[in-house]
């Protein structure tokens, strides 16, 4: 039987539901383009509650999450969220996570759905000296409220001022509706917004909420459809996508979340390697010049010789291009590179672009294509 979120019941008849990663998620309200739209121009509430959350604490906590992860997490103070990833010694993904440093000693880490147990798994096969792991991701709901319109949705029901939250960072027992909720400002949409966390018990009242408080000002739910065109035109990679356990966090350029100058950790040696070798193959955006749509798993080919493949694909709705990422051979993978998509049956030209393929301006909101 598929897992259901808490907020499963909230929507269950609203929505056109899916099976994402074990889970029956919502993958549109109305339609993926509407909701896309709102998120750009207002605002739109996901759940994301089947992410999972990992509770890391103990005198050794940091010091057994430097080992792990391949970011320097000592460099991230309380309060504040870090992007990190777990590698296998061949240096290859097991996961990209979020690691919220919420004490010293006391961290929480946001997973992906469909890895919770083997992450779990893995923190346990390798847990030393002091060191306290608690699963509590069927304890928590999290929902993510994105768009321009976030701040402005959520300020006057706050005590605090949400401009006093960065991105990255997050405030634990912020009072809202009567809930405790962790409010941190971060995201997968390439936009301002938050994403909060709180019992999974209080997920529907918290859900129902928030559409209601951002009524007016746009606000609409939003599906998993709409999460990854999102995700997608911001140049974020998906795991089982862009990621997995035969692609290295170098490969897909993520070397800023690579931090080979601290001390060991797991992979390490290997992707220090690929470093200074230069990773043979590279994750590229690609754009259509043709006609088609770039889909997950096509060939790429460039003079007459297959070249790679693609990771993900779409019609972005903001720019109205075909747009996709693929893992291509290092010599093609440069700017203006003319290269070929394999589209049932047919080699359909396109070209390796810039990512990402949108970019909001920070100073005035205006979209960046």
């Amino acid at each position: 039987m598929k897992k259901r979120t808490p907020i499963f019941p909230a929507y269950e008849q609203e929505s056109r539901l899916i099976c994402f990663g074990g889970w029956m998620m919502p993958v549109r309200f109305s339609s993926i383009k509407a909701e896309h739209e709102a998120v750009r121009t207002r605002a739109g509430l996901f759940d994301v509650s089947h992410m999972g959350e990992i509770e890391v604490s103990g005198s050794d906590a940091l010091l057994f999450l430097q080992q792990l992860t391949s970011n320097d997490l000592s460099q991230c103070r309380v309060g504040q969220a870090q992007y990190s990833l777990l590698c296998t010694e061949k240096g290859t993904t097991i996961d990209d996570l979020l690691i919220y440093r919420v004490e010293k000693q006391r961290f929480l880490l946001v997973v992906n759905a469909a890895n919770i147990e083997k992450d779990f798994a893995w923190l346990q096969t390798h847990q030393s000296g002091d060191v306290k792991l608690v699963n509590k991701s069927e304890e928590i709901a999290m929902l993510a409220l994105q768009g321009p319109y976030a701040a402005s949705i959520l300020q006057p029901h706050l005590k605090l001022d949400v401009n006093d939250i960065k991105p990255f960072h997050f405030v634990c027992d912020v009072p809202l509706f009567n809930i405790k909720v962790i409010l941190s400002r971060t995201g997968y949409t390439g936009e301002d917004g938050f994403e909060l966390y709180c019992p999974a018990d209080q997920g529907i009242h918290l859900w129902k909420k928030l559409l209601q408080i951002g009524r007016e000002q746009g606000l609409v739910p939003c599906g998993l459809g709409a999460r990854d065109t999102l995700r997608l035109e911001a140049g974020l990679p998906l795991y089982g996508n862009e990621l997995s356990n035969t692609i290295t966090p170098i490969e897909a350029g993520l070397s800023f979340a690579v931090k080979t100058e601290k001390n060991a950790f797991i992979g390490k040696d290997a992707l220090v390697k690929q470093k200074q070798a230069g990773p043979a193959r590279r994750l590229v955006g690609i754009e259509m010049i043709g006609r088609g749509i770039p889909r997950t798993g096509y060939p790429v080919y460039c003079n007459e010789q297959e070249i790679g493949f693609v990771t993900s694909g779409t019609q972005s709705p903001t720019t109205q291009k075909r747009i996709g990422f693929a893992l291509i051979d290092q010599e093609y993978a440069q700017i203006k590179q003319r290269i070929e998509i394999e589209i049932r049956r047919n080699r359909i030209e396109a070209i390796v672009v810039p990512r990402p393929f949108y970019k909001r301006n920070q100073k005035n909101g205006e979209v960046v294509k």
